[in-house]
């Protein structure tokens, strides 16, 4: 395709020159003069030019702009592979073994079964399961690139039902033409790591997720996480381990966007709103750059 272009950009105006002068030469010459013959020539090249021509090459600068998005897309997904095989040979391989060693500690009793034990053994196993996440996250697209908005975001849900038990509704009336591929990328990232925040500390037994568009046409969306959990007692941005909260929240503040996490009618509610006329606002919420 990307030859033909090129040939056809060659080839027009030399050809329009050719027919140009052989029917003012076979037809025209007894009404046009040479010299208006010669000035009318460059005249209907341009004409030409800008019908045809200009078209052939925004077609051309289409084709290289897929082109180049699709080899970053390739080296981002190599330097992925890269990073991830890393992680698995490196430390993942270490905290394994660490787990294992551990789990041998407390069967053959060698060591004491106390407090500190055991927190030790909870964090262990905690750092375990967050860098194989990180692992799969790293080595599996965040969201696919063959496949559209809404099918990746009824998959994750679809896996996330089967895989946790957890009921999941889903409302969503936001539109993917306002959005870049860079946001829903990360809208992607922040609904899994909700999702998954919400399996791993709130022990609840639904969640509804509810996307939406603002009202100005062209303004910005919202997204809204609600579940039927326990909740939090302290601000859960404060605590030390709150990894997956933290990290919605740099995801927000990087991209942009407001965040709130709070209590609602004995709810746990997450928004994410883009721009800062916030489309979902929970009530009696405390704001926070970023559970």
């Amino acid at each position: 395709m990307y030859k033909h272009l090129k040939s056809l950009i060659l080839i027009i105006p030399t050809l329009t020159i050719g027919i140009w002068e052989y029917v003012r030469h076979a037809f025209l010459l007894p009404y046009i003069s040479m010299d208006l013959g010669n000035w009318l020539a460059p005249l209907l090249v341009y004409l030409v030019t800008m019908t045809l021509l200009r078209k052939l090459f925004a077609l051309m600068e289409q084709l290289q702009e897929q082109l180049q998005r699709e080899r970053a897309a390739k080296a981002a997904l190599e330097e992925r592979e890269k990073v991830a095989s890393e992680l698995h040979d490196g430390i993942a391989q270490s905290l394994f073994l660490l787990s294992v060693r551990v789990d041998r500690m407390e069967q053959s009793h060698a060591a004491p079964m106390g407090e500190l034990y055991q927190s030790l053994r909870k964090t262990v196993h905690e750092v375990n399961d967050y860098v194989r996440q990180a692992i799969d996250g790293l080595r599996y697209p965040v969201v696919p690139q063959a496949q559209p908005w809404m099918e990746s975001i009824q998959h994750l849900i679809a896996d996330y039902r089967r895989d946790t038990g957890i009921a999941v509704h889903l409302e969503w009336e936001l539109s993917e033409e306002r959005m870049t591929v860079k946001e829903k990328v990360e809208l992607y990232a922040t609904l899994r790591e909700a999702l998954i925040n919400v399996f791993k500390h709130a022990a609840a037994s639904n969640v509804w997720i509810q996307g939406k568009d603002a009202i100005e046409p062209g303004t910005g969306w919202g997204c809204k996480i609600t579940d039927d959990g326990q909740g939090f007692v302290s601000d859960p941005l404060s605590k030390k381990n709150g990894y997956g909260l933290k990290i919605i929240q740099d995801r927000a503040a990087k991209m942009g966007w407001t965040f709130a996490l709070g209590r609602e009618n004995g709810h746990t509610v997450l928004t994410v709103n883009k721009p800062d006329d916030a489309v979902f606002e929970p009530k009696g919420v405390s704001r926070a750059e970023g559970r």
